[in-house]
């Protein structure tokens, strides 16, 4: 299955308040990753699978090393919606069945954690052939 990815990227919180050379080059205080996307195109039963979905978010927190500390989830007509609380802020998938769409999020804070390796896991096992990522460096420094 063949598929395609566009990546946005937004400039960090540091870049958009104007902060200088010298803030953007520091260590900072406070990690934070936000990677989020649209997937489309995504297999409809795995869309439709409340029971999948959440162990799809399980699997994926663990893969990006997070810590869930909650773990809820919702079916909206068809569609579901996934959300994980995890120690280092949140997962969430959304779900379209009837347009194969989904979308996804996941913010996490801490040097030790990888969002992107959670996103992409999600991707993949909703098989979507179209994947719209986008990434906010949400750190302080």
């Amino acid at each position: 299955m063949e598929q395609t990815v566009v990546y946005t990227e937004k400039p960090s919180r540091n870049t958009a308040l104007g902060l200088g050379d010298e803030a953007r080059e520091a260590k900072p205080r406070v990690v934070g990753k936000h990677v989020y996307g649209n997937a489309m195109h995504c297999n409809v039963d795995k869309l439709m699978d409340e029971e999948f979905l959440v162990e799809t978010v399980r699997e994926a927190a663990q893969k990006g090393n997070m810590s869930i500390l909650d773990l809820k989830s919702w079916k909206i007509g068809k569609g579901v919606s996934v959300l994980a609380v995890i120690l280092e802020s949140h997962i969430s998938v959304h779900t379209w069945p009837e347009y194969g769409f989904a979308t996804i999020d996941v913010y996490s804070c801490g040097e030790h954690t990888r969002p992107e390796v959670a996103f992409k896991h999600i991707v993949e096992k909703l098989e979507a052939r179209s994947v719209v990522k986008g990434f906010i460096n949400r750190s302080f420094v």
